[in-house]
Formats: structure tokens, C-alpha cells, sequence
């Protein structure tokens, strides 16, 4: 990966920031092997859980491409391993390769997507059925099987899921416990879910057409 060369292989520990709101516009950063939360504080002074990003993803791109400060903080869920772009490098690497420009604009088409279905969601849909709708996104592409049905695979807390579907942390509370005794979901520990049944967690969210999950596109 031509892009993977032009940057500084860096490791960094859990809770590592990797990025901060506000911030100056600065390096990009391609996830080598890493999970990481996207967060951002509001006027009011309440942070939501923007979006998760694992290893194949860029980010940091948004501000070196338009100039302006950092709109949101990435923060380390563990250990990481990436890759350390500097913004002048990747701004010159996308004009000298148009499909590598390309591959970007596909990226933001990807997650502008998942920002709108979330927007309808919580304009259409209770607490509940917004909880399991992102569940569902969540384990497309993060999940593990396991014997007992398919662990999220990401630790996330209830505040930290109130972010992704809009909702107080009281709401997502009692929105897990209506799923819990549908039989659909547990929670064995503080940040762990496990779904015991998609197709039935998909008709319940209004999505009948269930379909296999779809192997990730990692960015070259």
C-alpha cells in the first residue's frame, strides 16, 4: 500500500488521544491495528460517541482536507498500531493518485450514509427498536460468533451507546432490558453484548430482509 509507506509507524497505549477537538489541523492517521472511539463535545458540555473506527480505517482526514480545526477527539480503546500521515504528504499522495481519491470520496459516501439512516432512525423509531437498528450496523462489521449466538465485539458502555442512538443513558438502560426479555440480547458484563438471534433482533428493528454480513473494505 503506496500510502502505508509515506507515513511514521507509531504504537500508543489505551486512552491515548489521538486526536482533539478543536485542534489544529494536523496528520492523518490509518489504522494499522486499533480500535478507536470517535467523540465530541457539545455546546452544553455532553459527549456523544460519534462512531467507532477499526483497523483499515483513516481518520483525521476531514480537517486536512478542508483547513479547518478538529471537529471531533479520537481516543484509544487498547494498544494501537498506526500509521502517522502528515497532512501535506496525503493531500499530495490523493492528487497524484485519482483512485486513491476516489476510495476517499467512497469512505465519506459511506459513513455521510451511516449519519443519515441514524437521523431517520430516531426520527422514526422508539429507543428500543433506534437500539436495535444500531446494534445490527455495529455487528455487521464488528461482530464475533460465539457459541451462544454473536458478541457485539466492541466494549461499549450504556452512556456510550445512549451516544450512537441519541437517548439518555436511564433509556438505553431500560431499552436492553425490553430486549433482554424478548430473548434477543445479554449483557454478561459491564461493556459486552451478546445477540442471540439476528434474524429475529432484525425483524423486531423493522429490517425483514436479513442478509450476510459483508466483509469490511479496508482503504488502499
Amino acid at each position: 500500500m503506496d500510502l502505508l509507506k509515506m507515513g511514521q509507524i507509531r504504537a500508543f497505549p489505551a486512552r491515548h488521544i489521538l486526536v482533539r477537538q478543536g485542534d489544529p489541523t494536523g496528520s492523518v492517521w490509518l489504522l494499522l491495528d486499533a480500535l478507536v472511539k470517535v467523540t465530541a463535545q457539545t455546546e452544553n458540555g455532553r459527549q456523544a460517541l460519534l462512531a467507532l473506527r477499526v483497523s483499515g480505517d483513516l481518520i483525521g482526514e476531514m480537517a486536512v482536507l478542508d483547513g479547518a480545526p478538529r471537529s471531533a477527539t479520537v481516543v484509544t480503546c487498547g494498544r494501537v498500531t498506526v500509521s502517522q500521515i502528515r497532512g501535506l504528504v496525503f493531500l499530495e499522495f490523493l492528487r497524484r493518485r485519482p483512485a486513491a481519491a476516489l476510495a476517499l470520496t467512497h469512505m465519506t459516501s459511506e459513513r455521510l450514509r451511516w449519519s443519515n439512516q441514524r437521523r431517520l432512525d430516531f426520527a422514526s423509531y422508539d429507543a428500543s427498536r433506534c437500539l436495535a437498528r444500531v446494534l445490527l450496523a455495529l455487528v455487521e462489521r464488528h461482530g464475533l460468533p460465539i457459541s451462544t449466538g454473536t458478541d457485539l465485539g466492541i466494549p461499549l458502555t450504556q452512556a456510550e451507546i445512549g451516544g450512537l442512538i441519541g437517548a439518555k443513558e436511564n433509556t438505553v438502560h431500560k431499552a436492553l432490558r425490553e430486549l433482554a426479555a424478548l430473548g434477543l440480547v445479554t449483557s454478561p458484563g459491564r461493556r459486552r453484548l451478546i445477540i442471540h438471534d439476528l434474524r429475529r433482533l432484525a425483524a423486531y428493528a423493522d429490517l425483514p430482509l436479513w442478509r450476510p454480513f459483508d466483509a469490511p473494505e479496508e482503504f488502499h
